[in-house]
């Protein structure tokens, strides 16, 4: 599979494309004054502890306090706590070793938040989800810094190796590697991107997160709450960090100082890959000269169409999404449920996309073609599993339920994509309805009347094509002559196709607008 990356870089932020084999799959924004984002480290200050939530509300310069549950306060809160305050008020020049740090115990599962957070303190936390919506941040004391191959999570000495790295050996490997060189007080976690690197490379990566904790403990020393003491990556390397493999061929970048970052950041941890990132500068939009614009527009919308003539209903509620799946025109065999079978499954691998691309979270159902046999639901739904798996937000297939639904979770960490395909009617303002044209008729002879009796003659009225056709239809009998004889007036009606179907106005001899 081939990967690209297109950045385009506006004044009000950037705009970064994933493409898949020339598809669209991902598209993320990233606003100039963007702030919360997720992986950001703040001092927050608990504002208010609500036992019945078992959670706290914690100011962190947000509008609104964010939201810190039980379950999100780590086994480590305790010593989270004592490394905050000891940081804030540490004299110590280069700050005290985080090797000699004293751990506290664990705080229990089934604790109560007004048992760890008593007193209100101040409190190093991580952002978990961006605000949405009403809602503040979501918030996490479960710190966690990420590098390209490996994970540091502070105050317990636990190796763990992604269990997407299949062989034992290597697994084992890896353990090894970092437990040798992994530093006091430090768990690591091993991505997946470490398989089959050397001691070098690992060791590498480990030294320059635990640097980044070295960072956040100098910004911690005299900070106030609320403050920010780190920023997490900027999107663009963040992804690159993420994302780079060996299918990623092509990154294209319109900004010089993206492009120079960019290339510097792949150097350093991928150099074979540096000649992948091109300057794109040859004036036109970069969205449109890579074909992303037209797919934006396409994908977009409540009605998605599939290349076979189906399509999908897409509809947001604030409980859940619901995409429904018809099969248009589609017909590849005169076996009804074979033509299910297809329409569908062409249809699973649309809705992973569109899921993925409009980051939809929460609880998504699907209302899939009915199908009888057993095999083909079973079939659906392993090709949806397969279609997620690219997908890196956690997520979660339900088998197709008797009554033909498919059932899926997918975690949301930031308000989903939300791009407007639709305008208001300029006629109907979007209630769906417009003065008939009895209604339309009397108003423009109730303002003809007030306009004859202020002492304005020689009128002309412009409205739209359809209504001059209509007010002139019949000549001797037409609406427009009536009103010549009952006002003794000569009234010029000429038609503008600038005019929404309702509109007129009024102009006297001069052809100046009569304001009413």
């Amino acid at each position: 599979m081939n990967k690209e990356l297109i950045i385009n870089a506006a004044p009000q932020g950037v705009e970064i494309a994933l493409l898949e084999d020339k598809k669209l799959v991902e598209l993320h924004n990233e606003k100039a004054d963007a702030s919360f984002a997720v992986g950001d480290l703040y001092l927050g200050k608990v504002k208010k502890l609500i036992p019945g939530l078992n959670a706290a509300f914690v100011d962190v310069g947000f509008e609104k306090d964010a939201f810190l549950h039980y379950t999100d306060l780590s086994p480590y809160a305790k010593s989270l706590l004592k490394f905050t305050q000891q940081a804030i008020g540490d004299n110590t020049p280069g700050g005290f070793d985080f090797g000699n740090f004293l751990v506290e115990p664990e705080i229990i599962k089934t604790g109560k938040i007004n048992e760890v957070l008593s007193g209100k303190p101040n409190i190093l936390v991580q952002i978990l989800k961006e605000p949405i919506a009403a809602k503040g941040p979501r918030l996490s004391c479960e710190i966690s810094l990420p590098g390209r191959f490996v994970v540091i999570t502070p105050f317990n000495d636990i190796v763990a190796v992604s269990r997407k790295i299949h062989s034992s050996e290597e697994r084992k490997r890896l353990q090894k590697i970092i437990e040798s060189i992994k530093p006091k007080n430090f768990g690591v976690i091993v991505r997946t991107a470490a398989e089959g690197k050397n001691t070098a490379e690992l060791h590498e990566d480990l030294s320059a997160l635990v640097d980044t904790w070295k960072q956040i403990q100098g910004n911690l020393k005299g900070a106030v709450a609320p403050a920010k003491i780190l920023s997490e990556q900027a999107k663009t390397t963040s992804m690159l960090r993420d994302l780079l493999n060996e299918d990623f061929n092509r990154i294209v970048v319109n900004d010089k100082n993206i492009f120079n970052d960019a290339k510097n950041y792949i150097q350093k941890i991928a150099p074979d890959k540096a000649d992948i990132v091109t300057f794109f500068h040859n004036g036109s939009p970069i969205f449109d000269q890579y074909g992303i614009t037209k797919q934006v527009k396409a994908a977009f919308g409540k009605t998605v169409n599939l290349p076979s003539g189906a399509y999908l209903i897409i509809e947001h509620t604030e409980a859940l999404h619901v995409i429904d799946v018809n099969s248009g025109y589609k017909s590849v065999s005169n076996n009804q449920e074979q033509n299910a079978l297809e329409t569908n499954m062409e249809a699973a691998e649309e809705i992973a996309r569109q899921l993925r691309l409009r980051d939809l979270g929460g609880i998504i159902v699907v209302d899939f073609i009915d199908m009888k046999l057993p095999e083909n639901k079973k079939k659906l739904m392993e090709a949806m599993e397969e279609y997620m798996k690219p997908d890196r937000a956690k997520h979660a297939v339900l088998p197709i339920s008797k009554f033909g639904l498919m059932q899926i979770t997918r975690q949301r960490m930031k308000p989903e994509v939300t791009i407007n395909t639709q305008e208001i009617c300029p006629s109907c303002n979007g209630t769906g309805k417009i003065s008939s044209t009895l209604v339309l008729e009397d108003e423009i002879e109730k303002n003809l009347n007030y306009l004859i009796t202020h002492k304005h003659s020689n009128l002309t009225l412009m409205v739209h094509p359809i209504m001059h056709a209509y007010l002139t239809k019949g000549w001797l009998w037409s609406k427009c002559w009536k009103w010549r004889r009952k006002f003794k007036q000569k009234i010029n009606v000429v038609a503008n196709t600038n005019y929404h179907l309702t509109e007129f106005h009024f102009f006297d001899h001069h052809d100046e607008e009569i304001k009413l």
